[in-house]
This record gives structure tokens, C-alpha cells and sequence, in this order.
């Protein structure tokens, strides 16, 4: 890390306080291979300072459970990114093809308002009441399973029938329709099967056999699958690691996995746990080893982090098992962090996801208008997964001196998306239009949705301004 105060000046010109706060600038003598025609062949080299601020960042983080980050007093000031809710059923369709969008308009232009983004599961049985489909489903005929799970009674469809098919299929794609690509979606758990949607039908009593209740033929559960991945081509989602087939054929289609008991070292049984005997053997088992390259994972606390505490578990060895799975997201139900783990949290989320730095970048220190020029950038991803989402990689020219005026943006098709961690060399297009001014430009480095063209991600690295942007250098825009 280049400590605060060494920044040299570009071609004896000192620079500007918005440039000099973040970089340590060198100019080069040498011609080297920035130098294009009508630009000078001197270039200026970019030491962007780094920075161990906690970023919230879109596709990762810190989740906040069925409220959002400007209600949830749990956070305490960590920064959160993801809104996480899960639904039955029959809250979102209480009529036959009535669909509840408003409420998913509501919580996603909410989700806006606190800075994140929405993540759902639909389920279709789990809950105390009696039923969580529809009751139009079982009214107009669908076929179901009573069963008992503890002292309660309830009906789940059976999911063969075609009319459930046929139903819940709709609403599958009707969702899809709606929200794929949403630019406030961030997630969608695949769940429709099992109890909370969880791939399993644990601690049932069918009422007429006086067995558990089974699952799905895996051919339905397959196709299930397949119909909430053909409806959100473009959104990333996660199923279940309980669902063995599930795990497997969402993996070959770029999904990421969840997994709902982080922190599990033997809180049911003194002979296994989750930890130590279910989450790795099961990646091995499906084959989704390497599924967090294409797709994220994100954990649940079991219980939450106050049960870690009191049972004396090591934390932090939990919070790196986690990372040692590459998890973009943790949710701990937004219950409060327990006193004296506030450290093992900030050091788990500076490595959680995706955290991109830049490590040098260079440019020419004078263009011509009318001319294209190259930038190299080293850049360095020091958290454990990839970014997920497409967002492209772009340059900023402003004019010092005149911040009300209109900058030049050129956004690259250098995506972010599947950067693994570790290092990687980009060489970025700026093209400076014939109609700039001569004068003194700041050049600013910034990770833009390419619809919008503006910042979505935050970088490690000092000098944010307050649009996203982050101003490393200055350039010479000659007549």
C-alpha cells in the first residue's frame, strides 16, 4: 500500500487534490506502446492507493432477512447489498393467475431506495398454516398429500398432477417475464420443492400411508429446476445443496448453491454435523466443486451467530470454512452480531465475494482530440469468487476547473463478470472526442452498468467521488 503522502507530479504540473488523493502518478520518459498517432509518446503511471474500506457491492455481501438495510438496526453500520425475503404460494397468488406484482414492485423499489437489491425463494409448503398453495389449487381439483410434522396437520399438492404443472409452471414464467434482468433483482433461490423450499420432506407423516412424505419424481424435480433457469436466463440463482440431482443439473447450468447451516459443529448431535460431515462430502458428490465459478454461493447461519458464541465454537474458523467455499453471501437472519465478533465479521467481508483493486494503470500524459489511445490496467481480485453481474469496465475525461461540465465516457466491452480471483491485465480503448476543449482533463476509472452508464461497483481503492467514479490521473488534452 502507497502510503498517503507519495504522489509526484505529471510533467511538473502538480496535481489536482481529487487526483493526488488517490494515486501515485510517475511519469515515464520512455515511448512506450500507449503512444497512437497525434498523442505523445510520454506516459503517466498509476499507483491507485488501496484501501481496506468494507464495500457493498451488488451479486455479494452481507444479506438482510425479510427487511432491508434502512430498517435493519442488526447491521449496526455494515454495509449490505442484498435484501433477502422468501414467499409461499399463496401470498403472491391468492386468485387464479393473479399475480401479487405490486408487492414485488414494492419491495424491489425499496430494495432501490436502501442501496441493495431484492433476493426471493418461492415455497410451496413449510409454514404453520394448513396449506401454502392457493387455495383455487386444491378448490379446483389438484390432487394432494395430507401429513402431519409435529403436532399439526396439512395438504401439499401432489406436484405430478398436471393442473399443479400446469399452475405453478405459469407462475414460473410469468415471474421470469416480469423480473429477469430487473435492474433491482439480485438473486433468485430456486425453491418450489420441499418443506421451506428446501429439497426435502424431513419430520412428515403422510395421514393416509403413515410414511414420510416423498418428493417429486426426480424427472419433475429436474424439470422444475430447468423451468425457473429458462425464465431468469439473465439472474443469478442458487438451489439448495440438500437437493442431490438438483445440485448437480444446476451446476451444468451455471448455478450457485446455498447452504442454510454455516456454523453448524454439533448443535443436533454430538456425532455430526454440517461442517464436518455434510457440505464438502456433498460438493464432491454432485460434482459442484467448481460451481462458484459461474454461479454464487451464499450461506445461512445456522440458528445465528449468538448460538456460535455461547456454544464457544471458533468463529473465525467458521467464517473461513465459508470462504474456503469461494461464498459470495452471508445472511444471519439480521439478528445482532454477538459482542466481540465485530472483528472476525469486518475480516470476513473484506474477503467475501468479489474485491476489485487496480494495482498500476497507465495512459498517455497528452492526447489530441480526435485520436484513441490505449490504457493498461493491472487490476487484482483479493476475495475469494468472481462478479457475477455485467458490468463493463469504463474511462471519464472532465475538464478541471469546470465539474458542472459535460464529461466524455467511453464504456469499454471489458466485462467484470467471471473475473476469478487474482490478477488480471485489461487494455481499455479511450477515445477522446474531436470536439474537446484543449486544456487539463482528470481521467476517472469507474465500473458502470451498461445500460445506465453509471457506477455500480464499488473498487478497494481510495478517491470515490460522490457519483461513483474514482479519478486516478490528469491528462493533457493538446490542441
Amino acid at each position: 500500500m502507497q502510503p498517503a503522502a507519495a504522489f509526484v507530479s505529471v510533467e511538473g504540473r502538480p496535481l489536482s487534490c481529487a487526483a493526488a488523493a488517490g494515486a501515485l502518478i510517475m511519469l515515464c520518459l520512455a515511448a512506450g506502446p500507449l503512444a497512437a498517432a497525434g498523442n505523445s509518446a510520454r506516459t503517466a503511471r498509476v499507483e491507485p492507493r488501496q484501501t481496506d474500506e468494507l464495500l457493498a457491492n451488488p451479486g455479494m455481501g452481507w444479506q438482510t432477512f425479510h427487511r432491508f438495510a434502512d430498517e435493519d438496526k442488526a447491521l449496526e453500520g455494515l454495509p449490505s447489498a442484498s435484501a433477502y425475503f422468501r414467499f409461499y404460494w399463496r401470498e403472491i397468488e391468492p386468485r387464479d393467475g393473479e399475480i401479487a406484482f405490486t408487492r414485488f414492485d414494492d419491495l424491489l423499489a425499496h430494495a432501490r431506495r436502501a442501496g441493495q437489491k431484492l433476493a426471493f425463494r418461492i415455497m410451496c409448503t413449510g409454514s404453520g398454516q394448513p396449506m401454502d398453495v392457493p387455495a383455487w389449487l386444491k378448490e379446483q381439483g389438484c390432487r394432494g398429500i395430507e401429513f402431519r410434522r409435529g403436532r399439526s396437520q396439512h395438504w401439499v399438492p401432489d406436484f405430478t398432477d398436471p393442473l399443479f404443472r400446469e399452475k405453478h409452471f405459469r407462475l414460473i414464467r410469468e415471474l421470469g417475464r416480469r423480473y429477469d434482468g430487473h435492474p433491482d433483482l439480485d438473486l433468485l433461490d430456486i425453491g418450489s420443492v420441499g418443506l421451506w423450499g428446501e429439497w426435502h420432506m424431513s419430520g412428515t407423516t403422510a395421514v393416509d400411508t403413515g410414511k414420510a412424505v416423498p418428493l417429486p419424481p426426480v424427472e419433475l424435480r429436474l424439470a422444475i429446476i430447468a423451468a425457473w433457469c429458462q425464465a431468469f436466463p439473465k439472474t443469478s440463482k442458487v438451489i439448495l445443496i440438500g437437493s442431490q440431482e438438483g445440485m448437480a443439473q444446476a451446476a451444468a447450468q451455471h448455478c450457485g448453491w446455498r447452504a442454510d447451516c454455516l456454523g453448524d459443529m454439533g448443535g443436533f448431535s454430538k456425532t455430526w454435523n454440517h461442517m464436518d460431515h455434510f457440505y464438502l462430502q456433498q460438493l464432491a458428490k454432485t460434482g459442484a466443486q467448481d460451481a462458484w465459478k459461474t454461479g454464487p454461493v451464499a450461506w445461512e447461519s445456522c440458528w445465528d451467530m449468538r448460538k456460535w458464541k455461547e456454544e464457544g465454537w471458533d468463529i473465525r474458523y467458521i467464517f473461513d470454512y465459508g470462504l474456503r467455499c469461494h461464498a459470495s453471501y452471508m445472511n444471519n437472519k439480521s439478528a445482532p452480531i454477538p459482542a466481540g465478533t465485530r472483528g472476525e465479521v469486518e475480516r470476513f467481508l473484506r474477503r467475501l465475494g468479489y474485491r476489485l483493486t487496480v494495482r498500476t494503470l497507465e495512459h498517455p500524459a497528452t492526447l489530441r482530440p480526435g485520436t484513441r489511445a490505449t490504457v493498461p490496467i493491472s487490476w487484482d481480485n483479493v476475495g475469494v469468487a468472481p462478479p457475477y453481474r455485467d458490468y463493463r469496465v469504463a474511462l471519464r475525461l472532465q475538464r478541471n476547473l469546470e465539474p458542472a461540465s459535460s464529461p466524455s465516457v467511453s464504456v469499454t466491452d471489458t466485462s467484470i463478470r467471471g473475473w476469478l480471483p487474482g490478477k488480471r491485465d485489461t487494455v481499455l480503448p479511450l477515445t477522446v472526442p474531436a470536439a474537446l476543449r484543449p486544456g487539463r482533463y482528470q481521467l476517472a476509472l469507474g465500473v458502470v452498468d451498461p445500460v445506465s452508464r453509471k457506477p455500480a461497483v464499488r473498487l478497494a481503492i481510495a478517491g470515490r467521488d460522490a457519483e461513483g467514479w474514482y479519478p486516478v490521473s490528469e491528462v493533457e488534452i493538446a490542441p
